[in-house]
């Protein structure tokens, strides 16, 4: 059974800077490229979108633009765990941040196709203030 679990959101003024952490039980986690992800609630039609990637050995990763030079993406694969510095934060930041197995597709990071709904885990609320 797989179990993702999430942690290190807060509250933090916007410049500030946070690190989430996400430990990943029940599957391979050195096998998979891996990804976090990041959902606003309340906001009809707001997917869940991909904001960083990393491959399994490290050797890859990949921002999407808003957070590029801000967010750093980095994994242990020893321990089973994903980690994503955010510096510079800023208000559009907010959101719930989910950790996930991840690949790349036409410039999107997407979850497999393999990987079910209810895996998810709880997230971690990351909050901005102005």
């Amino acid at each position: 059974q797989v179990q993702v679990v999430e942690s290190g959101g807060t509250l933090v003024q916007a410049g500030g800077s946070l690190r989430l952490s996400c430990t990943v039980s029940g599957l391979a986690f050195v096998g998979y490229d891996m990804g976090w992800f990041r959902q606003t609630p309340g906001i009809p039609g707001k997917e869940r979108e991909g904001v960083s990637f990393i491959s399994w050995n490290s050797g890859s990763t990949y921002y999407i633009d808003s957070v590029k030079g801000r967010f750093t993406i980095s994994r242990d694969n020893a321990m089973k765990t994903l980690y994503l510095q955010m510096n510079n934060l800023l208000y559009e930041d907010t959101a719930v941040y989910y950790c996930a197995p991840a690949r790349i597709e036409t410039g999107t990071i997407v979850v497999p196709p393999t990987w079910a709904s209810d895996n998810w885990g709880q997230g971690t609320q990351v909050t901005v203030s102005n």
